[in-house]
């Protein structure tokens, strides 16, 4: 209650007034809420007052294990678990790829009440006897749906083979389609299931605008309106890796202090801006959809789509970054010809339209466009750098991960509705480990 005080929380959301009693309880959770609705606590706090009752962890031990897709949602999580367990007789810890696995290996020696680890480091881990997943007493996996997305599955099979049968299961996804709830059907038992907000409904608190523009120029575009509205911190998406470097330089080009953050970056790197954008060093962070779960900043005003997503789900996660924890945000999406289907895509999806204002002096001249080409190909835009490499990739497994984690495009558009079509979702192919 201290640790919960300290951090200035003084009523709960929605999804923890429907979580915390069912974690008590013991039950497994099946939950849907949307991204900064404060899940992390809604699990986190009750689970650490189920674990202060037990006995401590040892050797290797693990007694809750949380699994994040990416590492900067690990890094995330487990700063939170941190926090709210800092009055606790308690230890947690954070394992993830891209930084050097002995140290990793020497802290887990003590072992762990609570590990946030990505699956692919965590594989590693215990195939080296580092750490004993045996007696797990509660597991969480946390955006389940990104981690089937970024080919997971297999690991996570592996890793659900490790741990005792009579555990506690805990499910968090942003939304339950058919591969979720075949995972779910597997692992949890007569499960509580929660849904805080409609399914792929972006957050109330968020204002939405379009601005068209061709796509050539968009980066133009983009400096002005950081330039004219004096927007001191923004969070901008790129399709592509190569296009979030380029919009950086850019940026960085025009005076304003701006840095890039995706899969091909070093974790030195991607922590580095991350925390250069946390504390206001750095203006503006370019970053690809890698990003797009893993980023929680205090009262982030502004996101700007400089591409629309491939998927219209990512979206939804994209301007999530901002209008968190009930306060306001501000979504932009620059918008050209090329990406009309993206965008009805999207529409359908929250089922609204987005609200369009054209910029005096950037009014598109080019009204109609075939698609971008997102199968494969280089794509059509200049903006961010067209349909080229999701960058997805690179969110676990050290230097290993970040070389392999790009996936080619058609993995990250036009061939994950394949993937999802199929019947098993271990038919996904692997995206980066």
């Amino acid at each position: 209650m201290q640790a919960v005080l300290d951090k200035g929380y003084t009523a709960p959301s929605p999804i923890q007034q429907q979580c915390i009693p069912a974690v008590l309880a013991g039950r497994d959770v099946m939950a849907a809420a949307q991204t900064g609705t404060g899940k992390t606590a809604g699990f986190t706090l009750p689970m650490l007052e189920r674990l202060r009752h037990g006995p401590h962890a040892r050797n290797n031990i693990v007694r809750a294990l949380v699994l994040t897709p990416t590492r900067e949602l690990a890094a995330q999580v487990g700063e939170n678990v941190a926090a709210y367990s800092r009055h606790l007789d308690l230890r947690s810890d954070v394992v993830f790829g891209g930084v050097k696995i002995n140290p990793q290996m020497m802290r887990l020696r003590r072992g762990a009440d609570v590990l946030v680890a990505t699956p692919g480091r965590l594989m590693d881990l215990a195939q080296q006897n580092a750490v004993k997943l045996d007696r797990v007493e509660i597991l969480v996996l946390d955006e389940a749906d990104r981690m089937l997305d970024m080919g997971f599955i297999r690991d996570i099979q592996k890793i659900l083979a490790l741990l005792p049968a009579r555990r506690q299961n805990l499910l968090f996804s942003a939304t339950f389609e058919a591969s979720i709830k075949k995972l779910a059907t597997g692992l949890l038992h007569n499960p509580v299931q929660l849904q805080a907000t409609p399914e792929n409904r972006t957050a109330t608190t968020v204002e939405h605008v379009l601005h068209p523009c061709d796509m050539a120029r968009k980066p133009e575009l983009l400096c002005h309106l950081i330039r004219s509205n004096d927007w001191q911190q923004v969070l901008v998406f790129s399709r592509t890796k190569h296009g979030a470097n380029r919009i950086a330089e850019r940026l960085s080009q025009e005076g304003m202090e701006a840095a890039a953050i995706h899969g091909n970056k070093s974790q030195g790197a991607r922590t580095r801006a991350l925390s250069g954008f946390k504390a206001g060093e750095v203006r503006v962070l370019v970053a690809t959809d890698i990003a797009a779960r893993g980023i929680d900043i205090h009262q982030l005003p502004h996101v700007v789509n400089l591409d629309l997503p491939n998927q219209a789900e990512d979206y939804v996660h994209r301007i999530g970054r901002t209008g968190r924890a009930g306060h306001n945000g501000h979504a932009v999406s620059l918008v050209a010809a090329e990406e009309h289907e993206l965008l009805r895509a999207i529409e359908r999806l929250i089922g609204n339209p987005l609200p369009r204002q054209e910029i005096p002096g950037f009014e598109p001249t080019v009204l109609s466009a075939p698609p971008l080409d997102l199968s494969g190909g280089r794509g059509r835009g200049g903006g961010g750098g067209g349909g080229g490499r999701s960058g997805r990739g690179g969110s676990d497994r050290g230097g290993a991960g970040a070389r392999r984690g790009g996936a080619p495009s058609g993995r990250a558009s036009a061939g994950r509705p394949a993937a999802r079509s199929s019947s098993s979702p271990s038919a996904r192919p692997r995206s980066g480990r």
